[in-house]
Formats: C-alpha cells, structure tokens, sequence
C-alpha cells in the first residue's frame, strides 16, 4: 500500500519570473486553487495519508496554505458565509497530514527526494511535482497506484514526446510495450535527439522501491552536475523492475508561462462559475481575429 508522497518544492520558480520572486511557484493559482493544493487532493485521491514537503528557506507560505486560518474563518462564520468557510477550511483533504524537510541546497531532484529517506523509511512511495498539473479522472496517481498493484516496483507516468524535444526530458529505454504499459530497462536523463533510445518521457509522478534512497545516497552528479532522481532509478534495475505508465487525462506543465495559461484556460472551462464567462470571451476574441 502506498500511504506517503514525497513532493520536492524547494525550487525558485525562475523560469516564471517575477511572479515567483516572493510567491513560490507552487502557489500560483488556477482559477481558485494554488498547483500544490491540485497535486494534495491527487494524492488523497490515491490513498495517500501522508505527504512530505521538501522545501526551503523563504518557503514558509506552503505549509501556511494548509493550515487552519483563525482570523479568516470567524470572519466568514460571523458574515453567515458558510459555503466560503467550509472552503476555506477543505485545503487540506481529510485523513491527510502534512510534513515538510528542508532541502540545504539545490543539488537536483534526486537530492531532494533523498532528503526525505528519514520521513519515508523503508517503504514504496510516490513522488510528485506539483508544476506538472494532470487533470483528469481518475487522477493520475491513482492510475499509477492501480497499475503499481499489478506491477510493483518503479512505475512512472509517461508520455511520448517530440523528437527533437527529447532533450528537456527523462526518457525510457523500452523493452516492451503492451496497451499503455511499458516495461524499460533504463532511463536516460535529458539525452541528444540522435542519442535518445525512445520519444516516451517521463513527467513528475513516480512510485518507486525505497532501494532507489540508497542509490542516491551515493550522491554522483548526473546531467546539469545536479543529483539525478532518473539515474538514482536507473542504479537499481539490477534488481527492481521499471515500467513507465501511459495515463488518461491532460498535462499542463505550468513551470512555463504557456503551460501555466493553457491550464487556466481549460481549467475555466470546466469551472461551473467560471465556464459560461470564459467561453463566450474566447468566442469573442477568436471572433475579433478572424474579422
């Protein structure tokens, strides 16, 4: 059973600057919810009940977000604002506790979920990035966990990219493929177009095998001089098995600008107060264009 969920955001959120100068990226809203809070409930809906910040300094508003706001919620009870309190109060799932750890330097991924080896012990666990939004339903983790009964072992989420695009990815080198499920014999960290063994990359959600913590303990510097999550992987296939994961529904990487509008935009729509607004404005605007 997978109970934990390891999310690294100690990350600074340069590439949608400067609206991460003070807030972190994780906390950049769509419509109404920040991306962390969209990452927490996928988790809940997994069977997740305890997830793990892996944070750093300046990074204090995150666990604020779910904790309980005294002054905010007597406000909104003494205003007869009910339907806004139990809002207010649901940012956190039930049954879900959050912890954090501090991450002392941004040596990479790997190094990030390695400082949560004593908050995990030695149990299987999921890995989350909360700027890979993935909506859909079921949510992708649970996908993932479903698959990770049949399988065990490592089992990441992918999805096939643009050859030429192979080059910002982790990518699996693949053994077989049957229906969306394939089994890989490694992983290459952001390889060369003409280098790269397949165009499925692997995105931010993992289940992995508590021994990929004492590959990364080695602490070897991989791609960008940075401690690798895909290479402390690739170091136990020895004797874990990987499978890389085709999962139903939608991905907005919205560590980019373009990301992060695109999944506003959709999330709108789907929004009920939001949708009809938002609709008729991009008709009106496609309409304005095409005159």
């Amino acid at each position: 059973m997978i109970r934990k969920a390891v999310l690294p955001v100690a990350g600074m959120g340069t590439r949608v600057l400067p609206a991460t100068k003070v807030l972190p990226k994780e906390l950049l809203p769509v419509v109404d919810k920040p991306l962390i809070q969209y990452a927490v409930e996928e988790a809940a809906e997994a069977g997740i009940t305890e997830i793990i910040l892996v944070t750093a300094k300046g990074k204090e508003m995150l666990t604020d977000h779910f904790d309980r706001h005294p002054e905010l919620e007597r406000s909104l009870e003494e205003r007869g604002k009910l339907e806004l309190l139990d809002i207010a109060r649901s940012t956190c799932p039930k049954g879900v506790t959050i912890t954090t750890v501090r991450q002392p330097a941004p040596l990479g991924l790997g190094h990030a979920v390695l400082c949560a080896r004593a908050a995990v012990g030695d149990e299987p666990f999921a890995v989350m990035l909360p700027d890979d939004l993935i909506l859909g339903r079921p949510g992708c983790l649970k996908q993932l966990v479903d698959v990770w009964d049949q399988v065990g072992g490592h089992v990441i989420a992918v999805e096939n990219v643009p050859a030429d695009q192979v080059n910002r990815y982790g990518i699996l080198d693949v053994i077989e493929e049957k229906g969306r499920l394939a089994r890989a014999r490694g992983m290459v960290e952001k390889p060369k177009p003409e280098d790269a063994p397949s165009t499925l990359s692997v995105i931010g959600r993992y289940i992995l095998h508590p021994a990929v913590f004492d590959a990364l303990e080695l602490r070897q510097r991989g791609a960008g001089g940075e401690i690798q999550l895909t290479d402390g992987i690739a170091r136990t296939l020895d004797r874990i098995s990987l499978h890389g994961a085709r999962f139903m529904g939608t991905r907005y990487d919205c560590g980019n600008k373009a990301g992060y509008v695109e999944a506003i935009i959709d999330a709108a729509l789907a929004h009920p107060e939001t949708a009809a607004q938002v609709l008729a404005h991009l008709e009106a605007l496609l309409g304005r264009r095409a005159a």
